[in-house]
């Protein structure tokens, strides 16, 4: 969708009810909100040496600096990776890189995708390969995860959505190839969550993705803490995306290859991988 919060086995702990035109700032395992000042910055980008170009480019959105970067059915295949087959999870990014099979596709990027519980393992809806190992999960309860709506992230082939998870429950039949859910929505139908306000002063490291009426995948990590109302913001007016899911925050974290960039912040759970045909 990883600090010293995820030593604890499945506590949750979360900040109470905000009240009317405040922040969202709800914490739970699987989110790195309460220790973002805490985390360490993401590792230095040298001078690209690879030969295929980044998809990802630095932005200056509202005097914060964003990674944007762009998934295109066209040119990438989407597959998610939360751990060798039969292992424990990777918890980073770096161990993915060094998972890897030797003939498995180049990496265009990858970046953390959805919460998770104390052993990494997804809290919501996961499908790897086109099998779930977790079900969506609609259930109440504390944390940004819960702030309903949340969403799927989700897709076969070259088609990749992002839905409310109870239209992705009522409308998506067919198991999906990949798919990973998380909380909560940044937009619905091209509107702010209604719990978000327009930039609210909880600010940290953050991460999401939403696809464009062309079917390209924007997954957007904030390089410096930033509100869940700027990121939302981003989608809605940069990307162009209606729908857009929140990934997590104060781990968000991103491998860009053709950059030589490799984030090394607190552990991790699911990660999403952007291949390259």
């Amino acid at each position: 969708m990883k600090r010293a919060l995820l030593m604890l086995p499945l506590l949750v702990a979360a900040c109470g009810q905000e009240q009317a035109g405040e922040p969202v700032m709800r914490t739970e395992i699987g989110s790195g909100e309460a220790q973002a000042t805490a985390s360490p910055s993401p590792s230095p980008s040298p001078t690209p040496t690879a030969t295929v170009a980044s998809a990802c480019n630095t932005v200056t959105f509202e005097e914060v600096k964003l990674t944007h970067c762009i998934a295109d059915p066209a040119k990438h295949r989407i597959v998610m990776d939360l751990g060798p087959d039969g292992g424990a999870p990777f918890r980073g990014l770096a161990n993915l890189a060094a998972g890897r099979p030797a003939d498995a596709a180049p990496v265009a990027f990858a970046m953390n995708g959805g919460m998770f519980d104390g052993e990494g393992k997804p809290i919501g809806y996961y499908v790897e390969g086109g099998k779930r190992t977790k079900e969506l999960n609609r259930n109440d309860g504390s944390g940004n995860f819960h702030m309903k709506p949340n969403g799927v992230f989700f897709g076969t082939g070259g088609k990749w959505q992002v839905r409310t998870s109870d239209d992705f429950y009522s409308n998506v039949g067919d198991r999906p190839a990949f798919g990973t859910q998380s909380g909560p929505m940044l937009l619905v139908d091209g509107k702010l969550h209604p719990e978000i306000t327009e930039d609210g002063p909880s600010r940290t490291r953050r991460n999401g993705v939403g696809v464009d009426k062309q079917g390209r995948a924007h997954f957007v990590i904030s390089d410096g803490p930033v509100s869940f109302g700027k990121l939302a913001r981003f989608f809605r007016d940069v990307a162009g995306t209606p729908n857009a899911l929140y990934l997590d925050g104060g781990v968000s974290s991103l491998w860009d290859p053709a950059r030589e960039r490799m984030d090394t912040l607190a552990p991790i759970g699911p990660i999403v991988v952007v291949e390259q045909k």
